[in-house]
């Protein structure tokens, strides 16, 4: 039980280091005014990557404790399980927001953990840091 809660509160760690990377970006970084679209998935994107190295390291040496283990392999199992992430979040929110009154934000927080307990934990658990 204390490994999946430290790889709940590494979650928690990544999503913040992703938020605050985002927002920086898009306030006080003056990244080019470009279409306010692009910017906005620019900054979005940068904050993600920094919230994956963030999770990764911090898995890696606290959470799971693998890092007797070849870090090469480990990230590339780890970018995989990230990929499958990225798809399972951006679905579950287009379904949920699509199919259902929930709004979503709502539906985003939903997804998210349901991805996290079921699918990211497991993998990381069994598959990455193994």
């Amino acid at each position: 039980m204390m490994t999946f809660t430290k790889a709940q509160v590494a979650s928690l760690l990544a999503t913040g280091v992703d938020f605050l990377v985002t927002f920086l970006l898009l306030r006080w970084a003056g990244v080019p005014p470009v279409a306010a679209s692009a910017k906005v998935t620019f900054c979005g994107a940068t904050g993600t990557l920094c919230g994956g190295v963030t999770h990764f390291m911090v898995s890696r040496t606290w959470v799971f404790n693998a890092q007797e283990k070849k870090w090469a392999e480990q990230l590339n199992r780890y970018a995989l399980v990230w990929i499958g992430n990225l798809i399972l979040n951006v679905s579950g929110l287009y379904l949920l927001s699509s199919y259902t009154e929930i709004s979503h934000m709502l539906a985003k927080v939903t997804i998210a953990i349901i991805v996290a307990v079921f699918y990211n934990y497991v993998l990381q658990k069994r598959f990455v840091f193994k």
